[in-house]
C-alpha cells in the first residue's frame, strides 16, 4: 500500500491532465461542428474525471490509514504559501460543482435539449477546465516545485 501512496498523486495529475486535453478537444470539435467526436470527447472527458476521483479517493484513503494524515502539506513559505491556499480552495470549491454540471449537462444533450445544453455548457466548461488545470498545478506544487523563501 505504500507504493500506492507514492504514485497515485502523478496518476491524478495525470488524468487531471488528459481531462484537460479532452475538454480542449472536445470544444475544438464543436467549433468545427464534429458533432459525433464531440460527444465521444466529452463521455471520454466525464469518464475520465471520474476515474480521477476513484483515485483521489484510494489516495486519500490509503494515506490516511498509513500515515493518520488526510493529506499532504504543503511545505512553501512566503509569497508562494498564499498563491498557492487561493488555488486549492477555488480548485476545491469548483470541484464539488463540477459532477453536478457535467451531469446536468450531459443529461441535457441526451434529451437533445441543444438550447439548454449550451446554456449549461457555457458554465460548465470553463469551471472544468480550471478545476483540470489547477489539479495538476496543485500536484506539481506540492510534489515538485522548489519551496520560495520568504
Amino acid at each position: 500500500m505504500t507504493e500506492l501512496v507514492q504514485w497515485l498523486p502523478a496518476v491524478n495529475a495525470s488524468l487531471n491532465g488528459l481531462a484537460t486535453l479532452l475538454l480542449l478537444s472536445g470544444y475544438v470539435a464543436i467549433k468545427r461542428r464534429q458533432i459525433g467526436v464531440h460527444q465521444t470527447l466529452m463521455l471520454s472527458a466525464f469518464a475520465t474525471s471520474i476515474l480521477f476521483l476513484g483515485c483521489y479517493l484510494t489516495y486519500h484513503w490509503a494515506l490516511h490509514s498509513l500515515t493518520g494524515e488526510a493529506g499532504k502539506k504543503f511545505p512553501g513559505v512566503g509569497f508562494i504559501r498564499p498563491v498557492y491556499f487561493t488555488i486549492l480552495i477555488t480548485h476545491v470549491i469548483l470541484a464539488a460543482a463540477v459532477p453536478v454540471l457535467a451531469l446536468m449537462t450531459i443529461y441535457r444533450a441526451w434529451k437533445q435539449n441543444w438550447v439548454g445544453h449550451k446554456r449549461i455548457a457555457v458554465i460548465t466548461f470553463p469551471i472544468w477546465v480550471y478545476v483540470s488545470i489547477t489539479g495538476v498545478v496543485i500536484y506539481a506544487m506540492l510534489y515538485h516545485w522548489p519551496v520560495a523563501g520568504p
